[in-house]
């Protein structure tokens, strides 16, 4: 959640708020900046960049403040604007979200160096110059009209708002402002804007950025902004090349160990292979993107330079097929045992995932569920605690591909069940994850299953064939048979109270089970609701939860 907004001095904690208001800016222009994306490619994608680029960055910086217990000294400013500039580099998304990680990079250069005695005005009108200046440098073929001509009329204001004897948020104000009016100008600069009707949707994300930083340092907030242009649902085709054809098919992006020296010659390189080149970093870390025809080529001018990793290669049509196929916003992925619970799933409105039998999915099973959700944002349920491995590493890879995901530590269909049960797609993303979390997490979860062989249990010795009653994943009761294990297991998890009991039946339990279960709990706990379900073919005897 972002941090309630009070005036600031430039310093560490102004970082933090600055962070936090441009992720919650970020989010909510993210739909209307990507219904206006036409340039340099109209992917519909450049609000989520910027939005899943500072969300980068902001983790980043939240890991730096997290690191400092009591007793320590505070983050310094200079810790925390270089941290924030690395996590933006690190997790850039497109050409947008790699221009707005220089920008932090550039005003980290100056922030995070020796104030030498600089008033703070001073200071932040500098590190907004140089953040512009950075950033055309960063760009191959810089283009007016754009996100960098925004950014610089932004250093402009600032600096005479520096020169009037401003304050700190006196620079950030003018600099906000000074975004707004040049903002506004981009449809007179950029053939393509003006042909759409639309303003530069980059641009947009720098003055929602540059909003934020006012805010942090003044504790005021910003008029929300206006439209700025009709909306683009469908976006049009990128401009043709001069000799007729359409531009590069594919986007090329990776991080680059590298040095200087070959980062140099990695930029010629590239640019005689594609366009929109923005080559963003250094002290030996990079982040290339390259729009190209042959994505081969591009990857192996990096392997050349140095070692290239979290390789992301996207065709552009693709792309554009999925705009047109009505991304949602946010969707819920499961992973539940049996096409029973697959099917409540579903009904739920979440897309499942099989899991059979001593088989833990493999996390490109999950990606593809994540991918056939198509969703601007995902909650993922792995609905087991020997998932959390799998589902962490396939949410890494959604974020690659531009997802946001989070993932609810779900350790049970049961808990899975629950977290469905209050999921509320309208609301926030993260006001929605936290409800999630905390339905499941407030599920006990048993399950019933007959022993294979003798063993050593938490419950004592068991024989092959005993029943065996597991309480949140340790074995709680052994039992000779199914109805009076699950009464035992039932009266230790409701000893603790509970107001409902959820019931998955597997495939060979007959209903006269639930039946009796029911009249149980009815009997000993009469406030105490029971639901029963069918979990179907691959589901344990019995699921117990009580919420």
């Amino acid at each position: 959640m972002p941090h309630e907004p009070q005036p600031h001095a430039l310093d560490a904690e102004a970082v933090r708020t600055w962070s936090s208001l441009a992720v919650a800016a970020l989010g909510r222009a993210r739909e209307d900046i990507d219904a206006i994306n036409v340039y340099p490619v109209a992917d519909a994608d450049t609000g989520t960049n910027l939005y899943l680029t500072a969300e980068s960055a902001d983790r980043a910086l939240g890991g730096a403040f997290g690191e400092v217990t009591e007793g320590t000294p505070r983050t310094s400013l200079a810790h925390a604007v270089r941290t924030y500039a690395h996590g933006a580099l690190t997790g850039a998304r497109g050409n947008s979200g790699t221009i707005l990680a220089q920008l932090l990079r550039g005003v980290a250069d100056v922030l995070a160096d020796e104030p030498g005695g600089r008033p703070p005005a001073r200071l932040l009108a500098q590190a907004l110059t140089r953040a512009a200046d950075s950033a055309y440098e960063a760009v191959a073929h810089p283009v007016e009209g754009t996100m960098l001509t925004v950014a610089r009329a932004a250093a402009r204001a600032g600096e005479a708002a520096e020169s009037a004897a401003g304050t700190a948020a006196d620079v950030a104000r003018a600099a906000y402002d000074g975004a707004r009016t040049a903002l506004a100008e981009t449809p007179g600069q950029l053939a393509v804007l003006g042909r759409a009707g639309v303003v530069d949707a980059g641009g947009c994300g720098v003055v929602a950025v540059l909003g934020a930083l006012w805010q942090a340092l003044s504790g005021r907030e910003p008029a929300a902004e206006p439209a700025r242009g009709r909306a683009v649902p469908v976006p049009q085709p990128p401009e043709p090349c001069a000799n007729g054809q359409e531009g590069p098919a594919y986007e090329v992006v990776y991080l680059l160990e590298a040095s200087d020296a070959a980062v140099g010659e990695l930029r010629a390189r590239l640019d005689g292979l594609g366009e929109s080149l923005v080559v963003v970093g250094g002290d030996g870390l990079w982040n290339v993107h390259v729009h190209v025809d042959d994505p081969g080529a591009a990857v192996e001018a990096g392997v050349v330079a140095g070692r290239p990793y979290r390789i992301r290669i996207t065709h552009f049509g693709d792309e554009q097929r999925r705009g047109r196929a009505e991304r949602t916003q946010r969707a819920v992925v499961a992973v539940v045992p049996g096409e029973g619970l697959a099917a409540l799933c579903g009904e739920a409105g979440a897309t499942a995932v099989h899991a059979r039998p001593g088989e833990v999915p493999e996390a490109a099973e999950l990606i593809a569920a994540i991918r056939r959700a198509h969703a601007r944002e995902v909650v993922l349920l792995p609905g087991g605690a020997e998932l959390r491995a799998v589902a962490a590493a396939a949410a890494e890879q959604a974020r690659a591909d531009g997802v946001r995901v989070a993932v609810v530590p779900t350790r049970s269909a049961v808990q899975v069940l629950a977290a469905l049960a209050v999921h509320d797609p309208d609301g926030s993303f993260d006001e929605d994850v936290v409800a999630m979390t905390a339905a499941a997490g407030a599920t006990r979860y048993g399950e019933l299953a007959v022993a294979e062989r003798q063993s050593f249990t938490s419950a004592g010795i068991c024989q092959a064939g005993d029943v065996l009653g597991l309480i949140d994943g340790d074995v709680a009761v052994i039992g000779a048979s199914l109805p009076e294990t699950a009464e035992a297991v039932l009266e230790r998890m409701l000893g603790s109270g509970g107001e409902l009991v959820t019931l998955v039946l597997g495939p060979d339990v007959p209903d006269a089970l639930a039946e009796r279960l029911e009249a149980y709990v009815q009997h000993g706990h009469l406030a105490v609701d029971t639901v029963t379900y069918r979990g179907g073919r691959y589901s344990a005897p019995l699921l117990i939860g009580v919420e």
